[in-house]
């Protein structure tokens, strides 16, 4: 008999998205891709996954592309990928399968729909505005003061998100967010962007199952003016991290969107005066996180969220206290990518230790998550030996890029 389809709507090209496929099919589903580009999922044709030419830009799209599937109706649908969440929920609530709220997702998705709720239900937000014209954003400033932060209303993944510390700049990257009309996935964007207050402290983000805090992560950032994410620790180092005051400030952000429904990557800043809510995502945590956080406390959260999708539970409490981190090999200059001039040897605690670019081709940085070309993962019993393991090992993949010539970049 054939097993019922596990319809995933698009995916992350690379990481949790394969994961997602091969965990339907360790729950007994058949994994669907439906994809606008098929061609962008190279690990679906390698791993034998059907993939459907759809439109996934809507639910209906998506809903037209299930009726014509054979075989048994879906058992489940859900995404991977950010900028597909509320398509997915919608579309899985047209069809009666478990899914999030896709009212709470919608608002969620909108940077500043979310603030909104989030201020309404006493969650402590950074100072903002959401606008629309250069001079709105100039006036927004006045307001939350500068360095200010300008991104996205509904963007992912760093994209378009930059400190701003002078009124030049500010109307200089204004302007560009207001003539980006697509996103890096074709879609169209929303109108208007955030100004926020710049909230001075270390960043975490806690992954949260339903309104379950399984863990607290802590990040790495590139140098500003942007936001690139160049590493995570999981858990957070307990000196580092308020890890319950977090918790809670995440679980009540969760509340007040009237999210719920599987896992929720919130990221947050520790202030003077406590944690601050950055922003939430509904959905599961991206950057490997889901990986490091199966190798350091035994929880399965991509296996979790299939499940879930499937109407199935899976138990998310830990079930063991080791300490894992990532460190990713970022592009932040032109430059091309090779092989390691020093040879990967063994080392302790070093699980991974990969490059994900394309060997030889000319990389530009985009001062996004799209700057990532390889990492490498270390496991141990301490916070520390986790770390340097990482950063071992990330000094060896640093020499596969080769920055390009000054004239030719």
């Amino acid at each position: 008999m054939t097993p019922p389809p596990l319809v995933l709507v698009e995916s992350n090209t690379s990481g949790t998205g394969r994961l997602f496929a091969r965990r339907a099919r360790d729950l007994g589903a058949r994994p669907v891709l439906l994809a606008d580009d098929p061609g962008c999922y190279a690990y679906a044709h390698t791993d034998g996954i059907d993939v459907v030419r759809a439109d996934t830009s809507t639910p209906a799209g998506v809903l037209d592309a299930i009726a014509a599937l054979p075989g048994p109706p879906p058992a489940g649908l859900t995404t991977s990928s950010d900028y597909f969440v509320p398509v997915a929920a919608a579309a899985a609530a047209a069809l009666g399968l478990p899914g999030p709220d896709p009212a709470a997702v919608a608002r969620c998705r909108h940077k500043g729909s979310q603030r909104a709720a989030l201020a309404a239900g006493g969650v402590p937000v950074a100072a903002h505005t959401h606008v629309t014209s250069v001079d709105a954003a100039l006036a927004a400033t006045d307001l939350t003061g500068l360095p200010a932060v300008l991104k996205p209303a509904d963007g992912s993944g760093s994209t378009g998100v930059r400190l701003c510390t002078t009124r030049e700049e500010t109307a200089e990257h204004a302007a560009r967010l207001l003539a980006r009309t697509r996103n890096e996935r074709g879609m169209p964007t929303a109108p208007g962007f955030l100004v926020e207050q710049y909230v001075e402290g270390p960043e975490f983000s806690v992954e949260v199952f339903a309104h379950t805090p399984v863990t607290v992560v802590a990040k790495h950032l590139g140098a500003a003016p942007h936001f690139v994410e160049t590493g995570h620790d999981v858990p957070a180092p307990q000196d580092a991290a308020p890890a319950d005051a977090l918790a809670t400030t995440a679980v009540l952000a969760i509340k007040a969107l009237g999210l719920g429904f599987g896992a929720a990557h919130v990221e947050l800043r520790t202030g003077p005066e406590g944690p601050v809510l950055i922003e939430v995502n509904p959905r599961l945590a991206g950057g490997m996180i889901p990986e490091l956080i199966r190798s350091a406390l035994s929880v399965d959260l991509v296996r979790a969220q299939v499940a879930a999708a499937l109407g199935r539970h899976e138990d998310v409490a830990p079930r063991t206290a080791l300490h894992s981190s990532l460190r990713f090999l970022v592009v932040d200059t032109p430059a091309t990518l090779g092989e390691p001039a020093v040879p990967a040897e063994p080392a302790p605690h070093l699980t991974e230790q990969t490059l994900t670019g394309r060997r030889g081709e000319r990389l530009v940085p985009h001062h996004d998550h799209r700057d990532r070309v390889g990492h490498a993962i270390a496991t141990a019993p301490t916070a520390a030996a986790a770390a340097h393991a990482a950063d071992t090992a990330l000094a060896r993949l640093r020499t596969a890029l080769h920055p390009l010539p000054k004239a030719t970049a």
